[in-house]
Formats: structure tokens, C-alpha cells, sequence
């Protein structure tokens, strides 16, 4: 599966959070930058074609729906940066947080919980 860019990835939350729409739909959920009506059409064929949304037909019109749960694109979003930036370690993820002071004991705690529970 292809690599999104921020905008797709901004249209693919907005399907997530609405499950189906029309492109008029998509858009009306925009805050902010709204592209022109045909330039998001554009952005959600692409998306069809890198095989993250299909549609339904009604006539000419198509409802969109997304065929990668968010949870799936989160896996493998996430996959891929620690592949990228932290060399493969879930240690490193969590030592960067920390140093960045992004995570706090009380979390750490519940994360060992977690993992001891899981065993």
C-alpha cells in the first residue's frame, strides 16, 4: 500500500468519522484550506487508486467509503516509523518520550502493567 500525503491522510480521518460520504460530504468537514470542490474528487480517487477507499455508484454520483480501518492504517503507520526513526525499537520509542518529557512515571507504570498482564 502507498504512502499517503497529509492532505489524504486528513480525507481519510474524515471518512473513518463518517464511515461513507460524498465528496460534497467530505467537504463540508474541512475546517480549514478547503479545496476546491474537483481538487478533493481528485484526492479521494487517489485514494481509491492507492486502494484505501472504494465506492458505491448512484448514477453518476459516488458515495466513498474507506476499506482500511483506521486501526490497520494506525499499525502500520507506526510500524513504519519506528522502522525509520528508532531503529526498529519500541525501547528507543519510549526512551525519545521520555527524554522529551512527552510521558510521565505514572504512564511508564501502566505500560509495565500492560505487558506483565499480557504474559
Amino acid at each position: 500500500m502507498q504512502k499517503l500525503t497529509n492532505k489524504e491522510e486528513e480525507i481519510m480521518h474524515i471518512l473513518w468519522k463518517l464511515e461513507k460520504a460524498f465528496v460534497k460530504d467530505v467537504l463540508a468537514e474541512i475546517q480549514e484550506d478547503k479545496p476546491h470542490y474537483n481538487t478533493l474528487s481528485t484526492i479521494i480517487r487517489n485514494l481509491e487508486d492507492k486502494g484505501y477507499v472504494s465506492y458505491h455508484a448512484y448514477g453518476k454520483t459516488h458515495q466513498y467509503y474507506p476499506i482500511i480501518t483506521k486501526e490497520a492504517y494506525k499499525k502500520r503507520f507506526m510500524n513504519t516509523a519506528i522502522a525509520n526513526y528508532f531503529n526498529n525499537s519500541y525501547k528507543n520509542v519510549v526512551s525519545f518520550f521520555a527524554k522529551e518529557e512527552k510521558i510521565s512515571i505514572e504512564e511508564l507504570k501502566e505500560i509495565i502493567e500492560l505487558i506483565e498482564s499480557k504474559k
